[in-house]
């Protein structure tokens, strides 16, 4: 669940086994906030169906509760890309890929970040790209540019006239192309499925399903 206004910017290296490794951390705080808002009130209105339902309404809410809450951890709070000296780490809702840098050929950002590796196509969740930011960009850029009597743009300048999301596939291929050659960073693509979110998920949905066609 992201919203135009996502952040994307890189973020201090969170103190956690998983991600002690790694120099940059990029996370959509608005992913995050909605996802937090969505569990609490999910939390809210399902508590309150298995306090006071009837009948079969507990146990339906708690087969809802059971399917959606994973679903909604997978795509608002788990998503994450961190970036360390060997390799490039993307979790994205129910995959975790390892990139050594050496396997990675290239990143971009056109309607959604995406980075290809291996022959694959991987999409980078955690870095939604903003087209209202790309277009606020650009007219930052290009009044920035009008105002410039010399003709040229300064450093100082052009450095904020970047969407967030651009700027961080640019920090990503700088990474990529910088420690490429480096001896921790050779290897092929690693893929974990996040099997604690979708098996749970898939329960509650057999049991919805089970519920309702007994009813």
């Amino acid at each position: 669940m992201t919203s135009p206004d996502d952040s994307s910017a890189p973020r201090p290296p969170e103190n956690t086994p998983e991600t002690g490794y790694a120099e940059r951390c990029y996370r959509s705080a608005a992913g995050i906030g909605g996802g937090v808002l969505l569990l609490v009130i999910g939390a809210w209105l399902g508590g309150d169906a298995i306090v006071r339902g009837e009948g079969r309404t507990p146990w339906l809410t708690l087969a809802a509760l059971l399917c959606g809450v994973p679903l909604v951890i997978a795509f608002t709070l788990r998503p994450a890309v961190w970036a360390g000296e060997d390799a490039l780490r993307v979790r994205n809702p129910f995959r975790t890929i390892t990139l050594p840098w050496a396997c990675v050929d290239g990143v971009r950002a056109g309607y959604s970040s995406e980075v290809l590796a291996g022959g694959a196509r991987y999409q980078l969740w955690a870095i939604p790209v903003s087209l209202r930011q790309r277009k606020s960009a650009a007219r930052r850029q290009a009044r920035a540019a009008s105002e410039d009597l010399t003709g040229t743009l300064s450093v100082s300048v052009s450095g904020f006239t970047r969407a967030p999301a651009d700027q961080a596939i640019d920090d990503l291929r700088e990474l990529a192309e910088r420690n490429a050659s480096r001896p921790g960073a050779q290897g092929e693509p690693e893929v974990r499925w996040a099997f604690e979110l979708i098996v749970p998920a898939v329960v509650g949905l057999v049991l919805l399903v089970v519920l309702f066609a007994v009813a």
